[in-house]
């Protein structure tokens, strides 16, 4: 119980890394390891297959995706109006709405409340929210030990570990390790393992429920995220496999749910939309097993409603990168990303890893440090990502637009505005290339100084002898 994930604040050190790399530094220590790669490209292969299939059973996918995109861009631009009404919703079903300008003060009001309980357990649902803004640390650090309850997130907290993945956390790990994870682990959290614990997938799920159980009966507050609200009800919902969220939603006395202030939507219509989208683009089913909604305090129960900013409303700002606040968090883009599948999400140096997080994560938090920096360069611009994307995120845009913000060496920026100069006029261009096809044998194989990364994994292209402007005007386009 030593050290959890410590979200997009900080730095971590887990698994090699120390969160203070590159992500090219990150990426290249994780393609050296053949088990994780192993993992990844079993478990995003299956996925992507499983999406593929139910996908393709519609054949308004297309319809259905740009009304997700247009709900979203709506929802966006009128997001104040939105944000009011939903307040005035739960407010009115008897909730608690409290607003946080960053991760701080979510953690201060959160932590407050848990304290005003008397209590020093809470249980949780899977949040991407809570482990963006590092919950569960600012909670110990108060004497409350947060429970996960997700299996994936259960498996990340007892191996002392750190998620790798949007919908699949501990996609890096096999059966195998959890079955070890769970046989070390298991008795510092609570409930020990079974004895002869053995790897098949049953058996461990039967391990985790044991374990879990007496957690829900016994513990009074429980925090969430939600994955969308309803702004003409004030209703939250949640999405999920394993029932977990729905013993966490109803059991305990009190219900904080944190959530990010772009995952409203409007009406009840529109959410019609989504729970169409999301299974199919994260789980590969048609629809969840579990999708519970609440409306206020429901049976007794004291809900309250942290509305999350920290740095979303910078985001918004942006009429490019604003697109990524569609995002449902269905990891799509990551089970189809070729640099994902090779490095991991631990690379990404972020709670939002693959192509989503590297755009989303250097406009959240900056692009201050050489890791944020380096993520939008974390492509290979391929597109698929905006394919699969249900809400049309175009992330290789974004992507392409972030680079252009990033500090440039020295040697890059005079490289390439010398290229501009060249490409400006077309004498200078055909000029250029005379001169280089005279000299051509004298051009490395590997270029020198910082421009030298771009020939590491390359072969600079060999330079002809002539060029095709000039082969032209002596041949007359070829018919001489």
């Amino acid at each position: 119980m030593s050290r959890t994930f410590l979200g997009m604040p900080g730095t971590v050190s887990m698994m090699g890394y120390t969160g203070k790399e590159t992500f090219p530094e990150n990426a290249a220590k994780a393609v050296r390891n053949s088990q994780l790669r192993f993992n990844l490209r079993k478990a995003t292969g299956t996925i992507r297959g499983r999406r593929a299939s139910v996908v393709g059973e519609l054949p308004d996918w297309p319809d259905l995706r740009q009304a997700g995109k247009a709900i979203k861009d709506h929802t966006l631009r009128n997001l104040d109006t939105y944000l009011v009404r939903l307040e005035e919703a739960v407010t009115k079903a008897g909730g608690h709405v409290h607003w946080a300008r960053d991760a701080a003060e979510a953690n201060r009001i959160v932590t407050d409340l848990v304290k005003a309980t008397g209590e020093t357990q809470v249980v949780k649902v899977k949040s991407m929210a809570t482990q963006e803004i590092g919950l569960n640390e600012a909670l110990h650090a108060e004497g409350i030990t947060a429970y996960e309850t997700d299996l994936a997130e259960l498996i990340v907290q007892l191996g002392d570990d750190w998620p790798s993945h949007i919908l699949v956390p501990a996609i890096h790990r096999n059966r195998s390790e959890i079955r070890d994870i769970f046989v070390r682990h298991m008795s510092e959290w609570g409930r020990p393992a079974p004895e002869r614990l053995t790897d098949d997938p049953a058996a461990l799920a039967e391990a985790a429920r044991l374990h879990l159980r007496e957690r829900f009966l016994s513990t009074k507050v429980a925090i969430s995220g939600a994955n969308f609200m309803v702004a003409e009800t004030g209703t939250l919902v949640v999405l999920e496999s394993e029932g977990n969220g729905r013993m966490c939603l109803t059991l305990p006395e009190t219900l904080i749910s944190v959530v990010g202030i772009e995952k409203l939507v409007p009406t009840w219509r529109d959410l019609e939309v989504f729970l169409q989208l999301l299974p199919r683009s994260s789980t590969g089913e048609r629809m969840n097993p579990y999708t519970s909604m609440w409306t206020g305090a429901t049976e007794g129960q004291e809900f309250h409603l942290v509305l999350l900013d920290n740095g979303r409303t910078g985001v918004l700002a942006d009429d490019l990168g604003r697109q990524a606040l569609r995002c449902i968090r269905c990891s799509a883009c990551l089970n189809v990303c070729p640099v994902y599948e090779r490095s991991g999400g631990h690379a990404y140096g972020s709670v939002y890893p693959g192509p989503i997080g590297a755009i989303l994560t250097p406009q959240l938090r900056g692009m201050g440090s050489e890791l944020d920096r380096s993520l939008p360069y974390a492509s290979s611009l391929c597109g698929a990502c905006y394919e699969v994307c249900p809400v049309a995120i175009d992330i290789p845009s974004v992507l392409v637009e972030l680079r252009g913000r990033s500090r440039h060496p020295v040697a890059e920026r005079a490289g390439m505005a010398a290229a501009g100069w060249v490409f400006e006029r077309p004498g200078r261009l055909a000029r250029a290339q005379r001169m280089g096809g005279r000299m051509r044998r004298l051009v490395p194989k590997r270029l020198p100084g910082p421009l030298g990364g771009w020939t590491d994994t390359r072969d600079l292209p060999a330079i002809p002898r002539e060029s095709f402007r000039d082969w032209w005007n002596r041949t007359d386009g070829g018919s001489r």
